[in-house]
């Protein structure tokens, strides 16, 4: 059995890089761009605004109102790619350039039925097609519920396979084969592939079917990686029983990890489910137990591979200096760094600089089908949320220099 760290441990205190220098964090950014960028975070930085701007774009979404372009120009522009792969090469060709990964999120939330299903499954077939010619995609990505029902995840999760009924069997079946499709074609062209982290009322069946995968292309290099979500007071636990899983099963443990995306869902409903709540008690607690799976798996690196996904400096720094205790090249192919595009450039751009592997969500889809999947983002992942004005006073920094220095 591995030995699990404390969830109060401390990484090695090593001198921590810095993520100060936004000379660096906007090397790739005009002057017209970064004035952009300003003005977009100094609407953000302002919670009401927030909050308004949220209401009236739902609200114009629903209506059917002429806003795409305006949202085409300010948000998407910033957070996205594109409305399609072939739209995203120029962010995958800027972002290449300072030897940054892109990984392609569609970012397409469908309806719930076999043809949305296979429609997304069909798309992402070509993001690792794409993957497979161009070095600058080392990632790919998918969420479950993207191609199954989130009903049926929920029955097997409560209920068991066993009480299926036989179409719901044929469903879950097709939900199986949809999942294969895709690891089977990262598996053949060596693309990794992201299963994202769902609601814990669905993890678990996506967890056991997280499992299957890894078990049949994680054979003799990580292909398939599992998302933790280190919110949640059992996943540390769980990382390491899965990790001594792995070793017993003889593959490898693909592990993103993450604090998590749906913490006020997740409190709501065991609140009103009357159930113990599942995350943990503080931010703090959450913190350790994340500091704790990255020193973990930074430890057993003959058996995971992990990616360290994260907007937190904090954390970061942590794995920097974990790794030069362990006398760990910053390019060790088991270890990678990942944030959103249009976030947290003065980490992503630092790390790159320093030689360490790193990688950008990039979502794409039609604006008006992606503007969902925006939104949801900003109203539950707090850690992203909270982190605008951070983004805001790094541009503004670098703003004064640039003026400064003509």
């Amino acid at each position: 059995m591995s030995n699990m760290p404390s969830s109060s441990s401390v990484l090695s205190k090593i001198t921590p890089i810095s993520f100060e220098d936004t000379s660096v964090a906007f090397s790739a950014k005009s002057d017209y761009n970064l004035k952009k960028a300003y003005f977009l975070f100094a609407a953000m930085n302002k919670q009401w605004l927030v909050k308004l701007g949220t209401f009236f774009i739902k609200l114009a979404i629903r209506l059917h109102l002429p806003i795409k372009n305006l949202i085409k120009v300010t948000v998407f522009e910033q957070f996205c790619g594109g409305e399609t792969i072939k739209d995203c090469q120029k962010t995958i060709d800027n972002l290449g350039k300072s030897q940054i990964g892109t990984i392609l999120d569609y970012s397409v939330e469908g309806e719930d039925s076999d043809k949305s299903f296979d429609t997304t499954t069909q798309e992402i077939l070509l993001t690792i097609e794409r993957a497979r010619t161009n070095v600058s995609i080392p990632f790919c990505v998918f969420k479950v519920t993207g191609l199954a029902s989130t009903d049926l995840l929920e029955k097997i999760q409560q209920f068991g396979q066993d009480t299926l009924s036989d179409q719901e069997r044929l469903d879950y079946s097709h939900v199986l084969d949809r999942v294969d499709s895709l690891c089977a074609k990262a598996h053949q062209h060596g693309v990794k592939i992201f299963i994202d982290a769902e609601e814990s009322w669905i993890q678990g069946t996506i967890d056991d079917i997280a499992y299957k995968m890894m078990e049949k292309y994680n054979q003799s290099h990580p292909i398939v990686f599992n998302t933790y979500q280190l919110y949640l007071k059992d996943t540390l636990q769980k990382l390491v029983k899965d990790s001594d899983n792995a070793v017993n099963q003889n593959y490898f443990l693909g592990a993103k990890l993450v604090r998590g995306a749906y913490m006020e869902k997740e409190r709501l409903r065991a609140h009103e489910g009357e159930y113990c709540d599942p995350v943990n008690r503080t931010k703090e607690d959450t913190d350790k137990d994340y500091d704790s799976a990255v020193q973990f798996c930074v430890r057993n690196l003959d058996s995971v591979a992990i990616c360290m996904g994260t907007h937190n400096e904090k954390s970061c720094q942590k794995l920097v200096c974990e790794m030069t205790k362990l006398h760990l090249d910053a390019n060790h192919p088991h270890i990678w760094f990942a944030q959103l595009l249009g976030m947290s450039d003065n980490i992503s751009y630092k790390l790159s600089k320093e030689g360490f592997n790193v990688a950008k969500y990039v979502p794409y889809g039609p604006v008006e089908a992606v503007m969902p999947y925006l939104i949801r983002r900003a109203e539950e992942n707090t850690s992203v949320a909270g982190q605008t004005g951070r983004e805001f006073s790094l541009i503004r920094k670098e703003l004064i220099r640039r003026k400064c220095a003509s």
